[in-house]
């Protein structure tokens, strides 16, 4: 047995996995002039009609200033709109334009490809129980111990 065939431990299966999924989000960013930051801003958007500056901050990792120019960016782009809550005169709402929307599709779509081609080796029954296994550490309360 070679090291390349021995089972690894679930940290370093995961890391290793985390490195692989960022691979991914990377090429498939940089094809599109994104950074994987980038990237996750639009995945958060993707399935929001909009979302609070804070909120997105807190869900990225990223502080005010941070978002700030995050955002700026994306909106340079044309990317995203920033427009006042309408609950909060302080607080600013992030939303997809059109031409982000389109963009974020075809990102999605690529990404999909290519994470679908890495669990290619697995049957359909494991790739279930891979999402199932995944959805319960990503769901709230599972980055608890993180930080």
């Amino acid at each position: 047995m070679t090291t390349d065939d021995r089972p690894l431990n679930t940290v370093d299966a995961l890391v290793q996995l985390s490195f692989l999924t960022q691979r991914v989000l990377a090429a498939t960013g940089a094809e599109h002039e994104l950074s994987v930051i980038q990237i996750r801003l639009l995945g958060i958007l993707r399935d929001r009609p909009a979302a609070g500056m804070l909120d997105i901050g807190t869900h990225l990792g990223l502080d005010k200033s941070s978002m700030t120019g995050l955002v700026s960016r994306a909106e340079k782009r044309g990317l995203v709109l920033r427009t006042p809550s309408p609950h909060d005169g302080r607080a600013v709402l992030v939303s997809l334009t059109p031409v982000g929307r389109e963009l974020t599709t075809r990102c999605t779509a690529e990404i999909s490809h290519r994470i679908t081609g890495l669990t290619e080796r697995l049957t359909a029954a494991q790739r279930t129980q891979l999402t199932e296994l995944a959805t319960t550490l990503v769901r709230p309360g599972g980055d608890a111990l993180i930080a």
